[in-house]
């Protein structure tokens, strides 16, 4: 796409709100929050990612004449919004939980403050972007937990949901502990480590497969990854280990030997053998094929000698859990807090921040969520200031501090919260100043927008847990 016309990628509604907005003259500053509700399926935590992205856009954010030009024809909009837009950009203020950090469900990972018009036209790309990302990050760290040290590859680029889908799951994914990406312009873009090695055409194409696996040993004589599994896995095994005995004698050696289909958990055993065998004990043995968390697991405690995974289709696209309950809801308007009240989906008013608490141990224990105003002794407030008047206050940070911060985080969750089935949930509570607030606005809206009429919300008391 003309990425000049990035102010065209939003939902209509959001142009629709705008430009009643300026008719009506409402030009006060609002706060919206980005949350996710409630957990997806397994999940006993969130990582936060996307920031980044976010921030870039809205630095940028206009609308060229072409884009205008576009808007007029459909003739939905009337002239004053459509020069109203020719001056458009983000002027507001971003306060967000930085990428890396663990977040839990309620907690607001990003709030905008800006003119009504601006807060409410981002709302589709950051939701956009970080839902995104979020999921990503999440799915992959739990890979990266089950292998137990073992690496991580992202092999999902083929199967990713389109070109900036496939770019930005190799950044997320990288974020939380992936060591590398099957994505070249990824490694190009984002400075991530590139891994791979060969497809199954390329043993096909050869006469003989162990012509294959010479030939791409003359190509790349200090870093080839045999795959092994296009006609006999074992038979492939022993080829693999004549070639790797060749490379030895003229001075090289062969890096490792991949499975991509059967029973890893057999195979890999078998393969180990044949290479243990030859005296090839430091040929790695990689697993790929479609694999998961949920299957990295079972290899891992079944003992299987797999030395690193290259993980694709399901973790690219978060395959159990392929869209988060995500919202991003407007918590004041001018001096005014907001709150929704519609069933199951509440909101919470007023610009906000999180403090976590750790136990004696430095372990998490609890997140309370406060007004932004608020003083919470011995707390850790997440949430920090990323931008000003539409400028950042900062350089970006690398990927190499977002990923310091996920691991520093990670270290202090319980086990009980990462588990991959069924986590124990974490505490996450409200401020009494936050409660008092929801009280106030809840019985006023009750007053002036319901009348007597009894509409059932969740009571969320000081201390109460939110899960």
């Amino acid at each position: 796409m003309n990425h000049e016309e990035i102010g065209l990628l939003v939902d209509v509604y959001e142009l629709t709100m705008a430009q009643s907005y300026l008719q009506q003259g409402m030009h006060d500053s609002a706060t919206f929050s980005l949350f996710i509700r409630n957990y997806p399926p397994d999940r006993g935590y969130l990582v936060s990612a996307g920031l980044e992205g976010v921030l870039t856009y809205l630095e940028n954010l206009c609308f060229v004449e072409e884009s205008i030009d576009y808007l007029r024809s459909l003739e939905m909009f009337a002239d004053e919004f459509l020069d109203y837009l020719k001056s458009f950009k983000f002027t507001g203020d971003v306060w967000a939980i930085p990428e890396g950090r663990l977040f839990f469900a309620e907690e607001p990972v990003v709030e905008v403050t800006a003119p009504i018009i601006e807060s409410q036209m981002v709302e589709t790309f950051i939701m956009n972007q970080v839902n995104l990302q979020c999921l990503i990050a999440t799915k992959a760290s739990r890979c990266v937990w089950a292998a137990e040290g073992r690496p991580i590859v992202d092999f999902s680029l083929r199967r990713t949901h389109g070109i900036d889908a496939g770019m930005k799951v190799a950044r997320a994914t990288h974020i939380v502990g992936c060591q590398g990406t099957s994505n070249v312009l990824a490694g190009k873009v984002y400075g991530i480590p590139l891994s791979g090695t060969m497809a199954h055409s390329f043993i096909s194409t050869h006469r003989h497969e162990v012509d294959a696996f010479r030939a791409f040993a003359r190509s790349f004589p200090d870093r080839s990854i045999f795959l092994i599994d296009t006609y006999d896995t074992v038979a492939g095994a022993r080829k693999a280990a004549l070639v790797a005995k060749e490379m030895e004698a003229a001075g090289r050696r062969l890096v490792g030997v991949r499975l991509d289909s059967g029973d890893i958990a057999v195979l890999s055993r078998q393969v180990r053998q044949v290479l243990n065998e030859a005296g090839l004990e430091y040929v790695r043995i990689i697993a790929t094929g479609g694999l998961d968390e949920f299957d990295i697991d079972d290899l891992v405690k079944g003992g299987a000698p797999i030395d690193g995974f290259g993980v694709g289709t399901k973790m690219g696209v978060s395959a159990d859990a392929p869209w988060s309950d995500m919202a991003y809801k407007v918590v004041r308007y001018g001096e005014r807090p907001l709150l929704k009240l519609s069933k199951d989906k509440i909101s919470l008013p007023g610009e906000k921040q999180v403090f976590r608490f750790q136990d004696d141990d430095g372990m998490f224990s609890e997140d309370v969520i406060s007004l932004k105003d608020e003083e919470l002794p011995h707390g850790d407030p997440l949430l920090e200031e990323v931008m000003v008047g539409g400028k950042r206050t900062n350089a970006s940070p690398s990927l190499g501090q977002a990923q310091a911060r996920f691991v520093q985080d990670s270290e202090r969750l319980g086990n009980a919260h990462k588990a991959l089935k069924d986590p124990l949930h974490y505490k996450v509570t409200v401020s009494s100043g936050l409660q008092e607030l929801y009280n106030v606005v809840e019985s006023e809206l009750m007053a002036e927008e319901v009348g007597q009429e009894t509409i059932s919300a969740v009571d969320v008391g000081p201390g109460e847990s939110l899960q």
